[in-house]
């Protein structure tokens, strides 16, 4: 199944809902399964962006809906990057 990083960065308004309700984050994780994705590991981070996860998707189209979705909440800016496999990369070149 493709595999995507994504790359979130929180509102000030998401900042808040989090600081509130900290299970949001996991309940965030389960409306991303119930669009068609899954997050296989998500870490909380320092620096540009708040967390990063990696989920895998059957399609970009399944993504854009994932990003599309959780954006328009206006709670969190996202980033999104599809994630080749280095063997899979390296045998295209």
């Amino acid at each position: 199944m493709p595999t995507y990083i994504m790359l979130s960065t929180l509102t000030a308004e998401g900042v808040q809902t989090v600081k509130n309700n900290p299970q949001r984050i996991r309940e965030v994780n389960t409306e991303i399964e119930q669009l068609g994705a899954t997050v296989r590991a998500q870490w909380a981070t320092l620096g540009r962006f708040d967390f990063i996860n990696v989920v895998e998707a059957p399609d970009e189209r399944t993504m854009a809906r994932v990003s599309l979705e959780l954006g328009s909440r206006g709670t969190g800016r996202y980033e999104t990057l599809a994630a080749i496999p280095i063997d899979d990369f390296i045998a295209s070149l």
